[in-house]
């Protein structure tokens, strides 16, 4: 099925852009979908367990089965003051 990634400040970085139109497996979880991602694209893999993830706007956990045609975000910790 496919998705939208959205990525954000250091995974955009990482990544080299920051929106990809991916094939993943049906009925993936979150947690299914961060496996494959750090097997597809290896530069965001460190980062990975530090980030958030939202499925269509809304946060996600990692139980989350990804609906088709779904925007997904990686949302990496930001700091500040």
């Amino acid at each position: 099925m496919t998705i939208t990634l959205k990525l954000f400040a250091a995974a955009r970085e990482l990544a080299g852009n920051d929106t990809f139109q991916l094939e993943i497996p049906a009925e993936s979880t979150v947690a299914d979908f961060a496996v494959w991602l750090s097997h597809q694209m290896p530069q965001l893999a460190k980062p990975l367990p530090h980030c958030r993830w939202s499925v269509n706007q809304a946060y996600a956990l990692p139980d989350q089965i990804i609906p088709p045609r779904a925007e997904v975000a990686l949302i990496p910790p930001v700091s500040g003051g």
